[in-house]
């Protein structure tokens, strides 16, 4: 009795198959960024949406998915609730300033930290770290009363110095790795054929940084706009940021939901134009620092 073998598969059957597997697999992990997707914008939308409904709408116990009607009421009640452009404006100053000295400062102390090697170097690399990890409410109180001593308790400067305590080492050793992935050969071609050690680097690294710069900006930008726990313990009602402004819509009658998602939408819009503007340096930014470390 003799055995029979199957033919051998053909060269075009055995690249169709691994090329099914692939858009199995393709499709599978579309699947999953999609699920992902929408559980993340999910608040995004609902928070747009109770914004754009009539406020009864917004506590009804059986809430719709799609609003049914439309209104700009929330948008007016918010802005007639306390002072609304008052908070904006001084976030804006506030979260601008941390961002100037933030990067000016954090980006020198990166760069002396990644192209330099000096005493201690590993010791600063550690403590940059460490600082971080120190949770923001434990210093609440030794802040509170440094700022006291000072004079510059419910002033915006305190309240600017006491931000760049936590965005600092964050600037730093997110722009350190930006600035390590910049051959150090180029700096040095650059000085051979005539430039000083300065001009190098505006020449050569600093425009390599650029989108990395950007990129950390926002972020930092993003860090102090969004703060709450400072701004609500170290600033008066009459300077208060626009984070514990919405804090306004809780009152002893209840919480005025419809409006404060229209608050909160509003408080958004200039992250949104922030990102809109800087997206193209943003893309190139997280890609380049994302190698070394």
């Amino acid at each position: 009795m003799t055995a029979t073998t199957a033919p051998p598969a053909t060269p075009s059957a055995a690249r169709r198959v691994p090329r099914a597997n692939r858009k199995k697999s393709r499709l599978g992990w579309n699947l999953v960024g999609l699920l992902v997707a929408a559980t993340v914008g999910f608040p995004v939308y609902w928070m747009l949406n109770t914004a754009f409904k009539p406020s009864k709408d917004a506590i009804d116990p059986n809430p719709h998915f799609f609003p049914t009607t439309f209104t700009l009421e929330n948008f007016k009640r918010a802005l007639e609730i306390s002072d609304f452009w008052g908070p904006v404006g001084r976030s804006l100053v506030v979260a601008s300033v941390v961002v100037v000295i933030g990067i000016a400062v954090g980006m020198l102390a990166a760069l002396a930290i990644s192209r330099f090697a000096f005493r201690g170097r590993k010791v600063v690399i550690v403590g940059i770290l460490a600082v971080q990890m120190i949770p923001l409410v434990a210093m609440i109180i030794p802040v509170f009363l440094l700022l006291n001593d000072l004079g510059q308790y419910d002033k915006l400067t305190g309240l600017i110095i006491t931000y760049l305590t936590f965005i600092l080492p964050f600037t730093v050793w997110t722009l350190r790795g930006f600035i390590v992935n910049i051959p150090k050969e180029l700096e040095e071609a650059a000085m051979v054929d005539g430039c000083t050690p300065t001009g190098a680097f505006l020449r050569v690294v600093f425009p390599l940084l650029a989108p990395g710069m950007v990129a950390t900006s926002v972020y930092a930008f993003i860090q102090a706009w969004n703060e709450y726990l400072y701004a609500l313990m170290l600033m008066s009602q009459q300077n208060q940021t626009a984070t514990v402004w919405l804090g306004n819509f809780t009152t002893k009658h209840g919480t005025e939901f419809a409006p404060m998602m229209a608050g909160s939408t509003m408080m958004a819009l200039p992250i949104v134009v922030l990102f809109l503007i800087v997206q193209r340096k943003m893309a190139a930014g997280l890609t380049a620092g994302a190698v070394k470390g």
